[in-house]
């Protein structure tokens, strides 16, 4: 079977290395990026099966690059889940409203990160 691509976005490098302990046990490819800005680009490029995204990154907002990839033809039906410390309501409803398809707060409950990539991955 072949393993399914997962993009993680955060400038966090706790963060990152947090979700890449819960994932790496599973059938996934995982590809980093750094900011919101190089999350469209390995978006563009690697076209994942899932993206997890921080909110609060240096150069491009997680919502300003959920923005981008939504408009994008290559990028809009990709699943994207907002993983971030920002869990107020104005925060979670500004995370819909840009296109997130679920919502995560940190600190990252890992049980919880696995139903969802599971559910969206349809495993």
């Amino acid at each position: 079977m072949a393993r399914k691509k997962i993009l993680l976005v955060d400038d966090s490098k706790t963060a990152l290395l947090m979700e890449q302990m819960i994932l790496r046990n599973g059938p996934y490819q995982l590809v980093i990026a750094g900011d919101g800005a190089e999350g469209v680009a390995k978006a563009v490029s690697e076209l994942p099966d899932l993206i997890l995204m921080d909110v609060v990154m240096p150069h491009m907002t997680g919502l300003d690059a959920l923005k981008e990839l939504r408009r994008r033809e290559a990028t809009k039906e990709i699943p994207v889940i907002m993983v971030t410390t920002r869990g107020e309501g104005e925060n979670v409803e500004a995370g819909y409203a840009s296109g997130c398809n679920d919502y995560l707060t940190k600190p990252i409950d890992s049980v919880a990160l696995l139903a969802k990539v599971r559910d969206y991955l349809g495993e």
